[in-house]
């Protein structure tokens, strides 16, 4: 890999990030407390299996827990990036750190969701699905390496095939973080055409954070969903 990822000073306000509604729910246990008091030990519970909980305890083998967030709107959804890996991890980061993803665009966040959705319904060859997806919405500023430039056209960082890209990614994105400190890449979408991506390296860079609107994807028996706005 040739390519050189150069820095660029980035005030990015409103970036989007999609996660699906269920994660908006009260905790799962919440039904099971007789009182308030009672929930801190249904908390305690909740930690065995949590990934997030545990991380915050005891950090992830490229995680210290001091790097979590607290007392700031929206935390646990901030630490939850960084704290609940995919196994094999994805474009920028392995399954030891997590990191923030997100889009300059609602196009574009949507564009990359339903392209990880629609993998999951070929696994099961089964299109049929709705799900409803929730806006984090979030503010950026300070230094990132900038991906955009044309000698990462054909770079396999920014490949179509995930069994291609993600290995390439991971130790660009580990290689930046370790000799440049880097707060993270911004990129071009490879799943929609024009988009732009960013992914944070830290926690703390996650600034401002809030909700936005609610969208819908919906699959009825083919690849391609139906989108729809349910609320502003």
């Amino acid at each position: 890999m040739n390519a050189v990822a150069t820095t660029v000073e980035l005030t990015q306000r409103e970036t989007v990030r999609l996660i699906s509604t269920g994660r908006l729910k009260d905790p799962v246990l919440l039904p099971l407390a007789a009182n308030h008091g009672a929930l801190e030990d249904l908390a305690a519970l909740e930690s065995v299996t949590n990934a997030r909980l545990q991380a915050q305890e005891t950090g992830l083998p490229n995680l210290n827990p001091r790097e979590l967030v607290f007392g700031r709107a929206g935390y646990t959804f901030i630490n939850a990036a960084f704290t609940h890996t995919r196994p094999g991890g994805n474009r920028f980061n392995d399954d030891s750190r997590g990191a923030w993803y997100c889009a300059v665009e609602a196009e574009t966040a949507l564009g990359e969701v339903s392209y990880h959705l629609t993998r999951e319904l070929e696994a099961i060859s089964r299109y049929e699905n709705v799900t409803d997806y929730a806006e984090l919405i979030a503010d950026f500023f300070g230094p990132f390496h900038d991906l955009r430039n044309a000698d990462f056209t054909d770079d396999p960082v920014l490949h179509t095939d995930p069994a291609i890209a993600y290995p390439a990614g991971q130790s660009l994105a580990k290689r930046l973080r370790g000799e440049a400190a880097s707060n993270g890449v911004i990129y071009p979408s490879i799943r929609h055409s024009g988009g732009t991506c960013l992914a944070a390296f830290r926690p703390d860079l996650v600034q401002n954070l809030r909700q936005g609107g609610i969208w819908r994807l919906e699959w009825q028996g083919a690849p391609t969903p139906t989108v729809t706005r349910q609320s502003q």
